[in-house]
C-alpha cells in the first residue's frame, strides 16, 4: 500500500470516528501542566523557575499565559514536579 493510500485510509477512519460511525481503537490523552499553579505552589519567581528548568523567562511566561504548551521533556519534568515538588528543589540546587 502506498503512503498516500495509508494516509487516505487513516483520514477516512478519523472522519468516521469523528462522526460516530466507528469507535476509536485507542484514545491517548495528555494532561497539559498548569505551570502557573505549579510555580505558585513552589512559591518561586518566574526567573527562578526558568533557571531551574534550563529555559527562558519568556518561555515560562508563554506557558503560564497558555500561548504555548510545554512539550517533550519539559512536559514530563513539569508533571514530575507537580507530582513530587522535591524534584524542583533538586533541579534548582544544581
Amino acid at each position: 500500500m502506498s503512503i498516500f493510500n495509508e494516509l487516505k485510509s487513516a483520514l477516512e477512519q478519523a472522519c468516521e470516528i469523528e462522526h460516530g460511525k466507528r469507535k476509536a481503537s485507542r484514545i491517548t490523552r495528555y494532561e497539559v501542566a498548569d505551570v502557573r499553579r505549579i510555580r505558585a505552589q513552589l512559591n518561586v519567581s518566574q526567573a527562578q523557575f526558568a533557571e531551574a528548568l534550563g529555559t527562558s523567562v519568556d518561555t515560562v511566561k508563554s506557558w503560564e499565559s497558555k500561548r504555548r504548551n510545554p512539550t517533550g521533556l519539559a512536559a514530563k519534568v513539569l508533571n514530575a514536579i507537580d507530582s513530587n515538588p522535591a524534584i524542583y528543589y533538586q533541579l534548582h540546587s544544581r
